[in-house]
């Protein structure tokens, strides 16, 4: 017998395959392909304050082993979800992470507060977004901002806080130690690649915002990277995400020092792929004699 249980935060995951967000939408998109119980948890759409209606289209473009999104975080806000949404969705087997995104700590105070009145099993910070009050630079980009975010943020959410990580920085190690710092119960990553197409009969960028967010297996190896940094470098669990296509995917991030791995951009090209990805870790499981997935968190041999 295997065990695939994993405790994340303080909260159990029945395995430890969720969703990333903006991949999965509130999840009933997707309950008509595969029953939710099947995940450990998903990540629901990213939230902001105030409902968005988000970037004009184009805003999704194709690239070699990934895609770019410049969706601009289309919601219908923060409390229509926990009023609305939240009692539908948690009548699934499973745990409901929920993305909150802010241009203003206030925002993200605000938010974190009203989740925490809801069933979510924990709220995920995104740091990649503007701070209008610092020149409109990401919060994650700055680890003082971080630090300082995390720690109000923390003070207002009752539930488990998790910092969602930016790749577009110089160190990714030192983000994390700031939102640990903060007082972070963990950490997910990698968030997407700052990318551009550009169509060379038009000579004008593919999408409407110039840039977009790469995602997909092209950033697969960025991703295993910056996990195992962050997990050299803090004591908290992590989410890591980035190109997992398959149960192999799941158990290298795992071996970098994820305790949860997340399913994104593969779910658009095989809506099912978490019933393949869990035949594929018990297959591995059964095939080394390992009894506890944990065991493998953290557990690849660097030279």
């Amino acid at each position: 017998m295997i065990n695939t249980k994993v405790n994340f935060c303080g909260v159990e995951f029945k395995n430890p395959i969720v969703t990333a967000s903006g991949t999965f939408g509130f999840g009933m998109e997707y309950d008509q392909f595969v029953p939710l119980e099947e995940y450990g948890g998903f990540s629901a759409k990213g939230l902001t304050r105030a409902p968005r209606e988000g970037n004009k289209p184009p805003r999704i473009a194709e690239t070699p082993s990934g895609i770019l999104n410049s969706v601009g975080l289309q919601n219908p806000g923060v409390e229509y979800f926990a009023e609305s949404i939240m009692p539908i969705i948690s009548e699934f087997d499973t745990n409901i992470i929920a993305n909150i995104s802010g241009n203003t700590v206030e925002e993200y105070c605000e938010m974190a507060e009203i989740l925490s009145d809801t069933a979510v099993a924990i709220v995920e910070l995104n740091v990649s977004c503007p701070n209008v009050k610092h020149g409109g630079l990401a919060f994650g980009t700055d680890p003082k901002v971080v630090n300082d975010l995390t720690r109000e943020v923390k003070k207002r959410c009752k539930k488990p806080l998790v910092v969602k990580l930016s790749p577009n920085v110089t160190s990714v190690s030192e983000i994390a130690k700031a939102a640990a710092d903060g007082g972070a119960d963990g950490l997910s990553l990698i968030n997407t690649l700052l990318g551009m197409k550009i169509d060379i009969n038009t000579r004008r960028p593919v999408l409407m915002n110039n840039t977009g967010g790469l995602s997909g297996p092209a950033v697969k190896p960025v991703a295993v990277r910056m996990i195992h940094e962050v997990y050299s470098a803090v004591d908290i669990p992590i989410i890591g995400m980035g190109g997992v296509m398959s149960g192999d995917d799941v158990i290298e991030f795992m071996l970098a020092g994820a305790s949860l791995v997340a399913l994104g951009t593969g779910l658009f090209v095989k809506p099912d792929l978490i019933l393949t990805v869990k035949r594929g870790i018990e297959e591995y499981m059964n095939r080394y004699g390992i009894e506890n997935i944990t065991d493998l968190i953290g557990a690849a041999v660097m030279n």
